[in-house]
């Protein structure tokens, strides 16, 4: 009998799934406070997984528990300019009473891995594991140096993550001048014939604010025209209510026409009703790019109900599109008034970027391979991610974390949503995507 080895080479695809559900079993919760769990094991998990194929991760703890995974693996020529894959390991917080199945269980239902994380973004996680180890496991070098980090803390902000390494630890990104991260390289169907894949290239910059008006305190029962509870929530109303003015981004415009060709029908920005009335599941990230915004998100006020208290607060998450952060912040206190104190929570800035060059025309053919029907399109995310610290180095940032995804799937509604699940086909065509778009890149 011959002594021919029939081993089959696991593949990316065969262990995506996997690495997904593993990573979405590691509680990552961020409260913003230093009070979760933390990213620490999720950082290790990661370095065990690279360092099983060759690599020497680094882990970088900016706080305890807060912890990055840094590795970088050679290519083929490492003279070219270096890219950088990107993503956090953190999640926001879940409560399972609400959800249908344990949100860190990381259960397969329906054809979906179920879980906090499953596309925010722990996909995109498990998708860049599984292509790098697929890679380094068969001897296929990228072309150009690859950056790989897996970030804490970017649900708060990225303080303890992306812009602690950015700070501290610039000599990591050494020669990197692109990257690709989050909430972008998803699908839309427009219909038989084609389907569009919103790539970003840019986002709306972000104001956290703590809104204060103090006031004089004094009993309940008695008459007070000084109540600083009653200024407040006036105050508050009023911004909550505030239609904002249509401003049309150089990014937005070329997703409107984008979108209008695909459609065969003029959209008008200037028309919301009609227009997010034609984009089905991804209307409310749309819709949120055309316009600056502020929601009030929380109050406090008070002590005793018999107590009128002299001082109530509000947070308010304020989101502003690139080259109107001046006119955001004007608007915001005029309507505010002259009573309200605001002050910065946490602040960042907007990032715009063009859809040209070599690295989208990388997206373009690695997804067409795997999906003939399909174009990749720009778009704005009413979001922030962890490419606003990366942009300080000098790196051109997008959003390409590749999914075909079923018509009928609220991807929008997954992102701190109940029930996030991301779908197990969804995953493995990322992995091919991403494998091609390396060697395209």
């Amino acid at each position: 009998m011959s002594g021919t080895d029939t081993t089959r080479h696991v593949t990316g695809e065969d262990e995506v799934v996997d690495l997904c559900r593993e990573l979405i079993q590691i509680d990552t919760s961020n409260y913003g406070d230093h009070s979760g769990p933390g990213e620490r094991k999720a950082a290790e998990y990661v370095a065990e997984k690279l360092a099983e194929v060759g690599l020497d991760p680094q882990i970088f703890e900016s706080h305890q528990g807060r912890a990055s995974t840094v590795a970088r693996i050679e290519g083929e020529d490492p003279s070219k300019p270096a890219l950088l894959i990107h993503g956090h390991t953190d999640v926001v917080p879940a409560n399972a009473a609400d959800w249908t199945h344990h949100p860190f269980s990381g259960e397969i239902v329906d054809g979906c891995v179920w879980g906090r994380g499953a596309v925010d973004m722990k996909d995109m996680d498990a998708m860049t594991l599984a292509v790098v180890r697929d890679r380094l496991r068969s001897g296929r070098k990228p072309p150009r140096d690859i950056v790989l980090a897996f970030l804490a803390d970017e649900e708060a902000g990225g303080t303890y993550g992306a812009r602690y390494l950015v700070d501290k630890h610039p000599d990591l990104f050494e020669g990197v001048t692109e990257a690709i991260g989050e909430v972008g390289g998803f699908s839309f169907t427009v219909n038989e014939n084609l389907r569009l894949y919103l790539v970003e290239t840019a986002q709306k910059g972000m104001h956290w604010m703590r809104l204060t008006v103090d006031g004089t305190a004094g009993h309940g029962s008695m008459t007070n025209n000084d109540n600083a509870i009653t200024e407040l929530c006036e105050a508050v109303g009023r911004l909550g209510r505030h239609t904002w003015p249509v401003r049309v981004t150089k990014t937005v415009r070329s997703f409107l026409d984008e979108l209008s060709d695909a459609l065969g029908t003029e959209l008008d920005p200037e028309n919301m009703d009609e227009t997010l009335a034609k984009l089905g599941g991804i209307a409310k990230m749309v819709g949120a790019t055309l316009r600056n915004s502020a929601a009030p998100t929380m109050l406090g006020a008070g002590y005793k109900v018999n107590v009128i208290p002299g001082q109530a607060t509000a947070h308010v998450d304020g989101r502003f599109l690139p080259g109107y952060e001046e006119e955001f912040l004007a608007d915001l206190d005029r309507i505010l008034g002259p009573r309200v104190r605001r002050e910065d929570v946490h602040g960042d800035k907007a990032l715009e970027t063009d859809f040209d060059g070599r690295l989208v025309d990388a997206m373009q053919v690695a997804l067409s391979a795997e999906d003939p029907i399909a174009r990749a399109v720009p778009y704005m995310l009413s979001g922030g991610t962890d490419a606003k610290s990366f942009d300080d180095l000098g790196i051109r940032c997008f959003g390409f974390a590749p999914l075909q995804l079923p018509p009928e799937l609220d991807f929008a509604g997954m992102f701190h949503g109940i029930d996030e699940r991301v779908p197990v086909e969804g995953l493995k065509f990322g992995v091919r995507v991403l494998d091609r778009f390396i060697d395209a890149s």
